[in-house]
């Protein structure tokens, strides 16, 4: 009797301790956890019924009626491969850019897209077309150039973020953070012509500012000597006006020496002839009566030698 009873315990523990093996089983597929860098989809028979995006435990029903996709939210950057391009000029180019990028929308990205392999070629894609209609609108020194005015890259490419972002948002729930233009060059085949095109260009250029520059140099320099004449004209004129009052000065002080002792005066004047005119190796020929040959002769007076 003892051992019945026994035996009939041991079986209710096993059926309990089975129980809550079953429960907890169920209890496991019945809850799982969203961390705090992902987006949780709760799917039913394969169509998503709601998102998980707090972080903590969370419940749904165990599958297969209900599973579980998870998405990453942080932010991915992707580098597509290069392609070519043609700009407006009819030049071949071969661009590349790279795309900052999130999930936004997780229900709908999964719907459209799936994962992030799906979701990188998806973008790609609208890169490609996006910059090939920005670089075929556009002449090719709006994104090469040194010419104030002429670079407009930037503003190109703001306009194509603000599209490509649109297309993104709308038909497959991913945020769009930024799009820049990595790399812009000349196929290899075309690139020798290319470049050669630039040089001549360049010489072109250059030529041209030389020969502004020497039709600048030309102006300056007859503005210069326009100005030189002037002043040198204005300095000549008040040199002779200077000269003039100097020499009338010395006039009137001749005339007044001369009034006060003309003999004397004609002294020194003949003087001063004699040292401009007479040295040791000078011969003259003299008539008698001149005042020189009085001089000459007149034992009270002897010329200095030079």
């Amino acid at each position: 009797m003892l051992a019945a009873i026994g035996f009939t315990r041991g079986v209710k523990l096993l059926a309990v301790l089975g129980l809550g093996a079953v429960l907890v089983g169920l209890a496991s597929l019945c809850v799982f956890t969203v961390g705090g860098g992902e987006f949780a989809v709760v799917t039913q028979f394969g169509r998503p019924v709601r998102v998980e995006s707090t972080p903590g435990l969370k419940l749904k029903l165990p599958a297969p009626f209900q599973a579980v996709a998870r998405f990453d939210r942080r932010l991915f950057a992707l580098v597509p491969t290069p392609r070519e391009f043609l700009t407006l000029g009819k030049k071949n180019v071969i661009a590349s850019g790279f795309i900052l990028w999130r999930v936004h929308d997780p229900k709908k990205f999964m719907q459209t897209v799936f994962d992030r392999v799906g979701a990188e070629s998806r973008l790609g894609d609208i890169l490609f077309a996006e910059l090939g209609a920005a670089l075929g609108g556009a002449p090719f020194p709006a994104f090469v150039s040194t010419a104030p005015g002429e670079y407009r890259a930037e503003a190109i490419l703001a306009g194509v973020t603000r599209q490509y972002r649109e297309i993104a948002w709308r038909d497959y729930g991913i945020d769009v953070v930024d799009v820049r233009l990595r790399r812009l060059d000349f196929p290899e085949q075309n690139r020798a012509s290319v470049f050669a095109r630039m040089k001549s260009e360049r010489i072109r250029i250059s030529m041209q500012y030389r020969s502004e520059g020497e039709e600048e140099g030309l102006k300056i320099r007859a503005a210069a000597e326009k100005a030189k004449s002037g002043i040198l004209g204005e300095a000549y004129k008040l040199s002779q006006r200077i000269r003039g009052e100097g020499e009338a000065r010395a006039a009137k002080i001749y005339a007044e020496s001369l009034t006060q002792a003309p003999n004397f005066y004609r002294f020194v004047r003949s003087i001063d002839a004699m040292k401009k005119t007479v040295d040791k190796e000078t011969t003259m020929v003299l008539p008698v009566d001149s005042e020189l040959f009085q001089l000459l002769r007149d034992s009270r007076f002897r010329f200095p030698e030079h």
